[in-house]
């Protein structure tokens, strides 16, 4: 049998598409094989984090990346430095932007700033769920009124947080609180949430395929997973039912960052048409170590 699938590692060391003819017995050991429903798995799911300090630096990445391969996010460091100039550029280059600002304030601030969002053409906008029901209907609804609508999504717990700190905040642990915030999102119809891979599963489970799923904290085995918490890999995210996964440092740090991203995008390619685009083939074990992380 040959198969040149190696598990453990960085970008680099990400599996090539194996044979359709593949005996994937003898590693029964080390994979489990998983029923999904390969139509819903989205046709780009990897969003890479533009966290850089100046649009210089961010549009430089952006030239190495291929737009039809990948999103792109710009967060709060990046819109502060170079504002709406940043979205602008990303958009001539062909990219579709997720703007993380995370929004949470009184219900008429955050939606006139959903309301902002959607003006300057963002495929994504979210708000914290926490902010409560009033706020994320005011921000579905501005979203709502937009010539082209965002997607809405709702940032339940930030992956930051341990279990831990929710305690010290006087909160329940991380997993009853993701649930709790998707309710509510749900229930104000949000387009879905962002939340870690060690959520994606029972949220899945409960929500259905339509309801998104956005996980930061993709980490490989050998990144360092800085000052992230909740992280896991990218084999585990998908398995776990995870639609759009967010992917900085493990790209944007690569010395090819094109051909990390391509890497990446075909395990996952390969993991939607394991044994005949029906199963999925995943590790079992295939998470960074809790302790700290960055997108």
């Amino acid at each position: 049998m040959h198969f040149n699938m190696t598990i453990r590692g960085g970008p680099g060391d990400l599996p090539k598409p194996a044979p359709k003819d593949i005996d994937l017995s003898p590693l029964s050991s080390f994979f489990y094989v998983q029923k999904v429903d390969v139509a819903m798995i989205p046709d780009t799911p990897l969003i890479v984090a533009l966290d850089f300090p100046c649009m210089s630096k961010a549009l430089d990445m952006a030239d190495r990346l291929n737009p039809q391969h990948c999103r792109v996010k710009v967060g709060k460091e990046l819109f502060t430095a170079a504002g709406r100039e940043v979205i602008e550029h990303l958009h001539k280059r062909g990219f579709d932007v997720f703007l993380d600002l995370k929004f949470h304030d009184i219900p008429h601030t955050a939606a006139q700033a959903v309301r902002a969002a959607a003006a300057l053409g963002v495929w994504m906008v979210n708000v914290h769920a926490s902010g409560g029901r009033r706020m994320l209907e005011a921000c579905r609804q501005a979203a709502d009124q937009a010539l082209s609508p965002p997607r809405l999504v709702a940032v339940t717990v930030l992956t930051s947080l341990s279990n831990a700190e929710m305690a010290e905040l006087g909160w329940p642990s991380a997993g009853t609180q993701v649930m709790r915030l998707a309710k509510l999102a749900s229930a104000t119809k949000m387009d879905g949430v962002v939340c870690s891979a060690q959520e994606s599963a029972a949220l899945k489970s409960t929500f259905g395929p339509q309801f998104t799923l956005v996980t930061p904290g993709i980490r490989f085995n050998s990144d360092s997973c800085d000052d992230q918490v909740r992280t896991d890999s990218p084999l585990a995210a998908v398995r776990n039912g995870s639609d759009y996964l967010v992917v900085g440092r493990p790209i944007t740090q690569s010395p090819n960052p094109q051909r990390a991203l391509e890497q990446l995008r075909e395990t996952l390619q390969y993991i939607r048409q394991a044994d005949n685009s029906e199963d999925r083939l995943v590790p079992v074990e295939d998470s960074c170590p809790t302790g700290g992380a960055g997108r």
